[in-house]
């Protein structure tokens, strides 16, 4: 039987907007950034011991840092005063480590002025700037313009572009535990955490939340997006927070994780990508950034110091996957991958998009094929891992309610322990990742290209994946008979897998293997100028490019399904 997914028409009733946390946000910009930036520098100097010696070493750290991106990686999007600003710290640094005669305490004053400029520039870098007025016409205006497309796909002559046949539901499978988390964001936060394998995946994810009658998400969305004009204005309207993957300093990262746990703390529904980035290697994350992830369990702590045990006060997690049959930027993805991986072994093309044009020329494409994409919501849980029940109340795993706030007590009250919380952090990032590949869904596309990989993989047992990459792609030839009894027998594995919950499959799963396999190699990389896999006249399987065939057989990574070939 195929799995169900929603398929009705959603008619959100949003709640009022003053109602919305990231309006009330908005409103208050100002003095939230302020308090971002006193809290962010606040734990800078408990991270130094107040030690003026070590702080001058962090300031000094950041300086060179931030001198050498703006010479070596500048963007477009960076602010016109970088190198001003940056050179206004070195002068005052230098006039400090000048002045020998000034007392510790004195310079210690003096390194928390410089301290502050830079964490309260940080912090107004990081804020987002979400208006209510461009939300809502940025939500109308992506349906109305996907939709179009789709009519304009599927329906034929020249009144298709008006047509209303079709809506994204039928485009876009929303598939999980949908009701439980509209009702749980009434009642606490949502930290929802997707898998991120492409560009797209913010503005679609938005729209999930819009379909699904949800109030508007706080989003961690990387900077380089706001170098393409199309999705700064998205990003922008849709609440966006920045986050500038170049800075790597304790001052930038301690900021961004206070803006995320202030925002939390703060009652705004809010989004992050646990990877970190785009999966290179197309695999689903395995290793997940803890940074911001442990701002929930701090944010949650915090709730529970300031007396707010009930389930209002509660932090949900809800992982998410995204589930494409090809993603734009696969090229440049697997390039980046094997490079760092590889190292000198493999030589790096970048085929990396980068325009506004290029984005709609890519989802011109994209909805003239018939490709879907398919969003799946996990079980909700508490910052601790465990899953939660429709009234937000956290189950142990025989069902059994708990209280999660006795996690966070010592000596009879609630208490900081950094240690205590970096190991729940760790806990949580493992379940997640559990999460990850439960709901994960298997398309046509992944099917044929793990197979065809695995197969070329075990006719090829003596090289190694860098070996396998440089293959002749015109040596490589898979008779279909054979592809067809592999791809029948790792399919038969995948549904015990989804039979135990260990998996998900898309509908179209449920057809003839024959059926299956030609609406892979019809959907698998079909943007791309060389198709990872496609038949030739003979009717077997042949690949035009091998990385990109790797790249998306890894979708199918972490299940024991090699153990077949």
């Amino acid at each position: 039987m195929e799995e169900n997914y929603i398929k009705h028409r959603y008619d959100p009733i949003l709640p009022k907007q003053a109602e919305w946390p990231v309006v009330k946000l908005a409103r208050e910009r100002k003095e939230f950034v302020l308090r971002v930036a006193e809290r962010a520098e606040s734990r800078v100097l408990e991270l130094t011991g107040k030690n003026p010696e070590i702080l001058k070493e962090e300031l000094e750290t950041t300086l060179y840092r931030e001198k050498l991106r703006i010479k070596q990686n500048p963007w477009a999007v960076d602010p016109d005063d970088e190198y001003s600003f940056w050179n206004e710290v070195k002068q005052a640094l230098l006039q400090i480590n000048s002045e020998s005669k000034k007392s510790k305490t004195a310079k210690m004053d003096a390194y928390k002025g410089v301290l502050h400029k830079i964490t309260s520039r940080y912090s107004n870098e990081i804020a987002s700037n979400f208006k209510a007025s461009h939300y809502k016409f940025t939500r109308r205006m992506v349906t109305f313009g996907f939709s179009r497309l789709l009519n304009a796909a599927r329906v034929k002559g020249f009144r298709s572009i008006f047509s209303n046949q079709y809506s994204l539901q039928d485009k876009i499978q929303i598939t999980g535990q949908t009701d439980q988390i509209r009702d749980l964001a009434t009642k606490g936060t949502i930290v929802m955490v997707p898998t991120h394998f492409s560009n797209l995946d913010s503005i679609l994810i938005g729209w999930i939340i819009s379909v699904l009658g949800m109030p508007p998400f706080i989003y961690g969305a990387g900077l380089n997006l706001f170098n393409i004009s199309i999705f700064a204005y998205f990003m922008n309207a849709l609440g966006a927070y920045k986050v500038d993957r170049r800075k790597k300093n304790l001052l930038y990262l301690e900021t961004l994780k206070t803006y995320s746990k202030e925002a939390i703390q703060f009652g705004c529904h809010s989004l992050f990508f646990p990877g970190g980035t785009r999966s290179r290697s197309g695999m689903i994350e395995s290793k997940l950034k803890l940074g911001l992830l442990s701002t929930a369990l701090e944010a949650q702590r915090t709730n529970y110091q300031n007396g707010h045990s009930n389930v209002s006060g509660k932090i949900f997690i809800v992982p998410v996957t995204i589930n494409y049959h090809f993603v734009l930027e696969a090229p440049s993805l697997i390039s980046d991958y094997l490079s760092i991986t590889g190292q000198e072994r493999y030589y790096k093309e970048n085929d990396e998009f980068s325009t506004s044009y290029k984005i709609s020329k890519f989802l011109v494409k994209f909805f003239t094929k018939g490709s879907d994409i398919s969003v799946s919501i996990g079980k909700a849980m508490d910052v601790l891992g465990n899953y939660v029940d429709q009234d937000g109340n956290s189950l142990d795993k025989r069902g059994r309610i708990i209280h999660t706030q006795d996690y966070f007590i010592s000596d009879g009250k609630v208490t900081v322990d950094h240690q205590r919380e970096e190991e729940y952090t760790h806990m949580l990032g493992k379940r997640i990742v559990e999460e990850f590949h439960k709901i994960n869904r298997v398309f046509s596309s992944h099917l044929v290209a793990f197979v065809a990989f695995e197969m070329i993989k075990a006719q090829n047992k003596k090289l190694d994946l860098f070996d396998l990459i440089r293959l002749p792609e015109e040596d490589i030839v898979l008779p279909y008979s054979e592809f067809k009894k592999s791809c029948q027998l790792v399919l038969g594995n995948i549904m015990e897998l989804k039979e135990k919950g260990k998996i998900g499959v898309a509908p179209h799963m449920f057809r003839s293997m024959d059926e299956i396999i030609s609406h892979g190699l019809d959907n698998v990389g079909m943007y791309h100028a060389k198709r990872p896999l496609l038949t030739n006249k003979e009717g077997d399987i042949v690949t035009q490019d091998m990385s990109l065939l790797y790249f998306y057989h890894n979708r199918l990574h972490g299940y024991a399904l090699e153990k077949l070939f």
